[in-house]
């Protein structure tokens, strides 16, 4: 997978289709960087891949926690 397609895929993942500007706000970076990144104008950095790696790790382990509850919720 090429990097604008990543960008792309864990931007949709984290924040659903309108996702540029909350991962621009969340990155600490402008909307145009992500546009840039997206279309393969440019190549986000290391530090923004390992970022992007500990968000989703993050949000993996909140969902974790998420689907847990609602499958005790769906036994009960």
């Amino acid at each position: 997978m090429n990097s604008a397609d990543l960008i792309r895929l864990a931007g949709e993942s984290l924040f659903g289709a309108r996702w540029e500007t909350a991962l621009a706000d969340l990155l600490h970076v402008n909307r145009r960087s992500i546009r840039r990144w997206k279309t393969g104008e440019n190549e986000p950095g290391k530090g923004v891949w390992q970022e992007l790696c500990a968000i989703a790790m993050k949000s993996e382990a909140d969902l974790t926690r998420v689907r847990v509850e609602l499958t005790r919720k769906a036994e009960d």
